[in-house]
């Protein structure tokens, strides 16, 4: 099992954007329920996005990057952007509820 976290700050004037893009991932990730991938995505009230990602497979392979509201999503995401997408692995200190437990 593999989690990373994503984290990135949208121009204020794309953030509505970015969420709609966001939203239209997850209709399309309700309408095919891949297995093996959790998801949860956040919006902070100063337009910082942070992705929650955790895949079964050990090498982070994932259904997600084939979706094609991913593909929408990540086409312009630097343009969206004040601040990059920065990913890092992630171990979970603790849980309560929110994960399944491993």
């Amino acid at each position: 099992m593999r989690r990373t976290v994503i984290r990135y700050k949208t121009r204020p004037e794309m953030a509505d954007r970015n969420a709609e893009l966001v939203e239209s991932v997850f209709a399309e990730l309700k309408a095919a329920q891949p297995e093996g991938l959790r998801y949860l995505s956040l919006r902070l009230e100063d337009d910082t996005f942070i992705h929650f990602v955790e895949t079964a497979a050990d090498d982070g392979a994932s259904a997600l990057p084939k979706l094609s509201a991913f593909a929408a999503f990540q086409n312009g995401i630097r343009e969206r952007c004040a601040e990059p997408p920065l990913a890092k692995g992630a171990t979970v200190v603790g849980n309560y509820r929110m994960l399944r437990e491993s």
